[in-house]
């Protein structure tokens, strides 16, 4: 018995024939058998006279065919599901080796880029790279995990990349961040986990607020937030996030592996300690 499946190949395949997406070719007759007919054979090829039409295929049923598909995708739906997983797969897969590529050529930036922030060991063995936003409720949960780190392990380099993503106040938030390390960079670690660390929204004045309460004058920082630099900074953070393939925060950095979302300070850890064991992320 002939299976829906292979109905539906066929008619798909009619259907691309019908509508031009096919274009099907006949092999001429050949003029020879490759062996002679025995006595009483019929020849299998028989020779059209010359200048004669070459024949035409039959017209195909179009309304006949798109039942037939349109059936067979109402009976089985799960290919939809399929089609669906298949797609994602080769999409994730295709952005994985975009961001491989990326990395690569773009590691100075990622790692050592004059603009950035860092915490714990700045000769560290390991460097872990953090992108996060002030508002993102994920970030904030999440810092304890990198405060625990740090404390744990002495041999931690940590990088933080600001990248506001979750509207204009943090974008403000990020400006004074910046412009706190930029101009009393002993203060920053003390501000950024203030900042992360408080209830409410993030933005200019609640950053500006925490960065007096350090002794720090809010209008030079309004100064430096609004100049060339911090906007090269912000500039710079998107558009690395951009090459990998970053959307969303919190997202990490380990070795050379993208760790996306705030997975817990025992798979940092885990993903620190692979670093130093294989020289990746995750050892096979």
């Amino acid at each position: 018995m002939v299976s829906l499946a292979a109905i539906a190949i066929v008619g798909v395949a009619a259907w691309a024939v019908a509508t031009g997406q096919m274009e099907v070719t006949f092999p001429k007759a050949q003029q020879a058998m490759e062996s002679p007919q025995e006595p009483g054979q019929l020849s299998a090829v028989v020779a059209a006279p010359e200048g004669a039409p070459s024949p035409q295929p039959a017209p195909i049923d179009r309304t006949a065919v798109e039942t037939i598909v349109r059936e067979y995708m109402l009976a089985n739906p799960e290919l939809l599901r399929d089609m669906a997983g298949a797609l994602q797969a080769k999409e994730q897969a295709a952005q994985q080796e975009r961001a491989k590529v990326a990395m690569a050529d773009l590691k100075p930036k990622i790692f050592s880029s004059p603009l950035q922030m860092e915490l714990g060991n700045p000769e560290g063995d390991v460097t872990l790279v953090e992108f996060f936003d002030y508002n993102c409720g994920f970030c904030r949960q999440a810092l304890s995990d990198l405060n625990t780190l740090i404390e744990q392990d002495p041999k931690l380099k940590v990088v933080l990349k600001e990248f506001p993503v979750l509207g204009e106040e943090s974008v403000q938030a990020a400006r004074v961040a910046i412009a706190v390390h930029r101009s009393a960079p002993e203060k920053y670690a003390e501000f950024h986990r203030a900042l992360l660390g408080s209830e409410g929204q993030a933005n200019g004045e609640a950053a500006l607020k925490i960065a007096e309460g350090l002794g720090l004058n809010a209008q030079d920082l309004i100064a430096d937030a609004d100049s060339a630099e911090t906007e090269a900074y912000i500039r710079e953070s998107h558009q690395l996030a951009q090459a990998l393939g970053i959307s969303g925060t919190p997202s990490y950095i380990v070795g050379e592996d993208i760790l996306p979302g705030a997975i817990g300070v025992k798979a940092l850890k885990q993903a620190v300690d692979n670093v130093r064991s294989c020289g990746k992320a995750t050892c096979s």
